[in-house]
C-alpha cells in the first residue's frame, strides 16, 4: 500500500496468473479509480470496500481502466462494472477485443481527470495494439506509473518473439517513459513486484540486444 498526500494506492493479486489489481482512492473526495478488473470480482469489490476506509468522504468507484485486452486482465470486468455502475475505459486500439463494452476509449496523450485524480494516458504499442500505461504525477513526491504488461522489473512485456512488435514496444517504452520520466518514478506492473525507472534504466541496452 502506498499512502500519498492526496490519495492511497492499494492492490491485490488475483487468479492463477497472479494479476495485480490496483485501486486509487482520493482522500479528500473519496473518488476511486480501479486499474485492471482481472479476476475474482468478490475480491476486487472487497478491495474497493477496504480502500473506502482511506477517505473521510463517501467512496465511489468512478472509472475502471483496462490496461490491455488480454483475457487474464478482463475476467471480472463485466461483474465489477455491473456491481458498481462505473464506466469502463481502455486503449482505443484494444476496444474491439474486449467483450465488455468500453465507455471511454483512451488515446496517447489523453489526460483524464476523475474527481481530483488526474491520470495521463501513455500508449505503448507491442504487447497488444492498444496497451496503455497510466501515469499519476504526485505533486508531493515521485510519480506512479501503472504499466499493465508492457513494462516489468527486468524487461518489457511479451511480444511473442515478433521482431517488429518488440521494436515497437521497446521504442515506446524508451521514448515515452524512460526519456520523459525521472528515475524515482514508481512502476506498478500487471503481474509481480513493482520497481522504479532508476532500477531498470541501466538495463535498456541489454533488453534491446537480447530482443525480449
Amino acid at each position: 500500500m502506498f499512502v500519498l498526500d492526496d490519495l492511497t494506492i492499494r492492490s491485490i493479486s488475483v487468479s492463477e496468473m497472479s494479476n495485480n489489481v490496483y485501486v486509487l482512492t482520493s482522500k479528500a473526495r473519496g473518488t476511486q479509480v480501479l486499474i485492471d478488473a482481472a479476476d475474482d470480482a468478490p475480491a476486487i469489490l472487497g478491495l474497493l470496500s477496504t480502500a473506502a476506509q482511506d477517505t473521510d468522504s463517501v467512496a465511489q468507484l468512478a472509472l475502471i481502466v483496462t490496461t490491455h485486452a488480454h483475457w487474464d486482465h478482463v475476467r471480472a470486468l463485466g461483474e465489477v462494472k455491473d456491481a458498481t455502475k462505473a464506466p469502463a475505459a481502455a486503449g482505443a486500439d484494444d476496444v474491439a477485443d474486449i467483450a465488455v463494452p468500453t465507455d471511454i476509449p483512451l488515446h496517447h496523450g489523453d489526460v483524464k481527470t476523475i474527481g481530483d485524480i488526474e491520470l495521463e494516458v501513455i500508449h505503448l504499442r507491442g504487447h497488444t495494439p492498444g496497451s496503455v500505461a497510466l501515469l499519476y504525477r504526485d505533486p508531493h513526491g515521485p510519480a506512479h506509473l501503472f504499466t499493465g504488461d508492457s513494462l516489468f522489473p527486468g524487461g518489457i512485456g511479451n511480444t511473442n518473439k515478433d521482431a517488429d512488435r518488440f521494436a515497437s514496444l521497446y521504442n515506446d517504452v524508451v521514448t515515452r517513459i524512460f526519456d520523459q520520466l525521472p528515475d524515482d518514478t514508481v512502476v506498478h506492473p500487471g503481474h509481480g513486484d513493482g520497481t522504479t525507472l532508476g532500477a531498470e534504466r541501466g538495463s535498456l541496452a541489454e533488453w534491446k540486444q537480447r530482443g525480449w
